[in-house]
């Protein structure tokens, strides 16, 4: 579920950048204005991207690790368990 959450944000952010480029193609400014702005927005998008997947990067290590102390658990009380039974 989470996946898709971040799934979904980086479809709109990916939309939102193309949307912006068009606008930005059809506005009445210089191609080196343009051009500017484009490369600007780029960058911006670039940035949003990188922070978005730095924060589902940590989520998943916290996901891996949380994960990783209930197996360990469930071995431990499965060791416990056959120790009781053998005596």
């Amino acid at each position: 579920m989470a996946q898709e959450s971040g799934d979904k944000v980086v479809w709109f952010l990916a939309g939102a950048a193309i949307g912006a480029a068009i606008a930005l193609l059809y506005a009445p400014a210089s191609g080196e204005e343009t051009r500017a702005k484009l490369l600007d927005k780029a960058n911006e998008g670039r940035d949003l991207l990188g922070e978005r997947g730095r924060d589902l990067m940590e989520r998943g290590r916290e996901l891996y690790s949380k994960g990783k102390g209930m197996a360990d658990e469930a071995a431990d009380m499965l060791e416990r368990g056959r120790k009781l039974v053998e005596g």
